[in-house]
């Protein structure tokens, strides 16, 4: 999976320049984020003072935004292209480097179709995806940390405001706790997935001799046969996913008030401004989601692991 892309002479350049590429411009929308938050600080303690403050004040804040905006949209927009070029590379290199082996083996493997055109790709696409979101929750991390412990200074909440650095410490608490559940709640969908993937491919592969021999395969009982049990496949998973969405919603809506709840009480005392609350709940939500990333990315995993699994066991069948 690995070696026919980033192991081979034919694709090195691809391979690690394009990463790098990808790499230097996940830092770059970082240092943009970065420059945003320090943006909302000052924006919304002007708007906490409108009487003090001219409307010129105002629009001068909306083109600061704007010089920070509109080159993080063209980054972001030539990322996502390029991403999209990357994992089909990838699809490439894997697929022709697969086949060579494929093409050697006399016995028939199971769902070969479904690997080669279908298995490849979504493992490219979704473990490219996935790497850049780590990556780039690592460069976030990296960036908003000092900011967040700095901005813990505001905290007025007994025990927790003389924690040094006690929102980085709640959010890494919170995430962690979050993962855990996650995995607890989640447990059974990466086995599910791989079944649910046997069963698609045995349903395929009726369809796909019934093409050109439809007095032998393509019987509506063995077809309504197959169907059923893809059907009931897909309802054990649906339902398995249901609980877990219930989990994973809860929490996503619970960390939006978790920093108002830690800061609110500081903005009423007078000891923090509207502009460093918004400032802190944004750099919470960086730092929280950064820590998270494995929680806001569970079903993409799960889906993932399911791939690793059968693309392994094609390899072993096909020698590779």
């Amino acid at each position: 999976m690995f070696r026919a892309f980033f192991k081979t002479r034919e694709w090195f350049v691809w391979a690690w320049g394009g990463g790098l590429f990808l790499m230097f411009s996940l830092f770059f929308q970082v240092q943009l984020t970065v420059k945003i938050n320090s943006w909302y600080g000052g924006f919304y303690n002007i708007l906490q003072k409108a009487t003090e403050h001219t409307v010129a004040d105002f629009w001068a804040e909306m083109i600061k935004f704007a010089y920070i905006a509109f080159p993080y949209v063209l980054i972001a927009t030539i990322t996502a292209y390029f991403t999209r070029i990357y994992a089909f590379k990838w699809r490439e290199a894997m697929t022709f480097s697969y086949i060579e082996k494929w093409q050697k083996v006399e016995e028939e493997i199971e769902g070969s179709s479904q690997r080669l055109q279908e298995d490849i790709y979504r493992f490219a696409r979704i473990f490219e995806s996935l790497g850049l979101q780590v990556i780039r929750a690592l460069m976030t991390l990296v960036a908003f940390l000092p900011i967040l412990w700095e901005l813990s200074s505001g905290v007025d909440l007994p025990h927790i405001k003389d924690i040094p650095g006690s929102l980085v410490w709640v959010a890494l608490v919170v995430s962690l706790g979050g993962l855990l559940i996650s995995w607890v709640v989640g447990i059974k969908l990466p086995g599910l997935e791989y079944n649910n993937q046997k069963v698609e491919a045995a349903f395929r592969k009726e369809l796909v001799y019934a093409e050109d021999d439809k007095d032998n395969f393509g019987k509506t009982e063995t077809l309504v046969e197959l169907f059923t049990g893809l059907k009931i496949n897909y309802n054990r998973l649906f339902l398995h996913y249901g609980y877990f969405d219930i989990w994973v919603n809860s929490f996503e809506q619970l960390m939006i008030i978790v920093p108002y709840i830690i800061m609110g009480p500081g903005l009423f005392t007078g000891l923090i401004t509207l502009g460093v609350l918004v400032q802190v709940s944004n750099a919470f939500s960086k730092v929280r989601e950064s820590f998270s990333i494995f929680i806001s990315n569970w079903t993409t995993i799960t889906e993932l692991r399911s791939i690793h699994k059968r693309l392994r066991e094609f390899e072993a069948n096909i020698g590779y």
